[in-house]
């Protein structure tokens, strides 16, 4: 091994090595998922999380205005004349005390990652910057993903802004994409192939053909997307004046910001740049809570890294065998077969974790509550406050704890959903608790005032 950066098992049982340009993304020994390791003494790490900061005065570098890249000594497998970066990562942790009255938090504890600013709209770009770097390392020209949206919008987008002679391949199952996330795709350029079948059936024939096509895979089975994701956590410690919250709370779906925000701070810790270790809430919606049922209902866990993947099979087996299909409104997380599952297990290991189901009802009256408190987000992003409210009523979450839910993307990936319950048309056939739809008046000004003069502010 001569670069300070390789490919590692995750299976400590296993610990096969990978060389840094390998794009299989999956050990060659057992078959298990990778990540992108380090030879730490070997990397100029600063002494101090603090000692970033002076990178803020040096954004017209495009490294350093880069929320990705301006942390390059945590994630060091590119020499930065390779970094793909279309300024990714400017997004705020923003106060929301409003929202934190909703879920039962006193003022001041509860923060927004506020993902949804970023270029494509989407928290993806964090790890397509990283993802889009190493394609660029290995000599790559053709990308491509399976998506519920978001994924395909950050990879068509990247594509087209850089220049760099990259086409864009994009999986979606049909109907399983928000209009909002598919218009970028095709706006973009990415050539879009629709699959008579839900996100795990795009998953698997994404993965087919890339490997018989030598195509470079951009989903979150890469580790190097991972490594990207890692870059949210320093933004939010970088936001709380480098002190861990008590609590992150983040959407499930495919695993992928909870086993990479994992990663980050074991790696921190390991580095002895954090003394303590936030706790971690993955929540899922009930259509689609595979992970909940392994973890909660049949005991699955890392175990040092040997998790009893027998479990996971026959929950599988079951799967296809009663035809269950997620379904879920948050159509970002709609997914049954994670596959970052087993790094999830091993990031709620670490992060003393716990993980929870919301309804779709909870999810859209807390995506109404944080619009109303003025940051909109589409429906994934709200099951992390809905899942905070739901730990705060059964006392897991205390009302002085700080907590940091990360809101995925921004309200415009799916404004059908948005219109929709506003309009009230429920789920349940019960009107939704905060409906707030358009009110029909006469063409006629009399009415018009009469109307406002009777309005309360909400």
């Amino acid at each position: 091994m001569t670069e300070p950066a390789y490919q590692l098992c995750i299976n400590p049982l296993c610990g096969t090595t990978v060389d840094i340009a390998d794009t299989a993304f999956s050990c060659p020994r057992c078959g298990g998922l990778l990540d992108v390791a380090y030879d730490w003494d070997r990397v100029p790490v600063p002494k101090r999380l603090r000692d970033f900061e002076a990178r803020w005065s040096n954004r017209s570098d495009p490294l350093d205005e880069s929320g990705v890249w301006r942390f390059r000594e945590l994630l060091p497998f590119a020499p930065p004349s390779m970094v793909v970066t279309i300024g990714e990562g400017r997004t705020p942790l923003q106060a929301a005390d409003k929202v934190a009255a909703y879920v039962g938090l006193n003022p001041g504890r509860l923060g927004l990652q506020y993902e949804g600013m970023n270029p494509s709209g989407s928290f993806k770009d964090n790890g397509m910057t990283a993802a889009f770097t190493h394609a660029r390392m290995t000599g790559a020209r053709r990308v491509a993903c399976a998506s519920t949206g978001n994924t395909s919008a950050a990879l068509a987008v990247f594509c087209s802004a850089t220049d760099l002679g990259f086409q864009a391949i994009v999986f979606v199952g049909a109907g399983k994409i928000a209009f909002g996330k598919l218009a970028q795709a095709l706006d973009h350029g990415a050539l879009t192939i629709q699959v008579q079948g839900d996100f795990d059936d795009a998953m698997a024939r994404v993965r087919q053909v890339a490997t018989r096509l030598g195509i470079y895979l951009m989903n979150s089975i890469n580790p190097f997307r991972l490594e990207g994701q890692k870059a949210i956590m320093f933004r939010v410690l970088e936001s709380l004046r480098w002190s861990p919250p008590d609590w992150v709370v983040v959407p499930g779906g495919n695993l992928g910001n909870s086993s990479s925000f994992g990663k980050a701070f074991q790696e921190l810790k390991y580095l002895g740049l954090i003394a303590k270790v936030p706790r971690l809430a993955v929540i899922n919606a009930a259509g689609a809570r595979t992970l909940e049922e392994l973890v909660c209902r049949q005991g699955l866990k890392w175990d040092g890294g040997s998790p009893d993947m027998e479990i996971v099979a026959r929950h599988y087996d079951r799967l296809d065998i009663e035809g269950r299909k997620a379904v879920t409104v948050a159509s970002a997380i709609e997914i049954n077969r994670p596959v970052n599952l087993v790094k999830c297990l091993r990031a709620l290991d670490f992060c003393d974790g716990v993980v929870r189901t919301v309804e779709d009802e909870e999810i859209l009256d807390a995506k109404a509550m944080v619009g109303a408190g003025g940051f909109g987000c589409e429906p994934a992003s709200a099951a992390s406050v809905a899942g905070v409210r739901k730990l705060r009523r059964e006392g897991v979450i205390g009302p002085d704890e700080r907590v940091v839910c990360v809101l995925t993307g921004h309200a415009l990936k799916d404004p059908n959903v948005t219109v929709s319950y506003h309009r009230g048309e429920s789920l349940t056939g019960e009107a939704p608790v905060r409906a707030n739809g358009p009110v029909a008046v006469a063409n006629d000004t009399e009415a018009i005032i009469r109307l406002i003069e009777n309005s309360r502010p909400s």
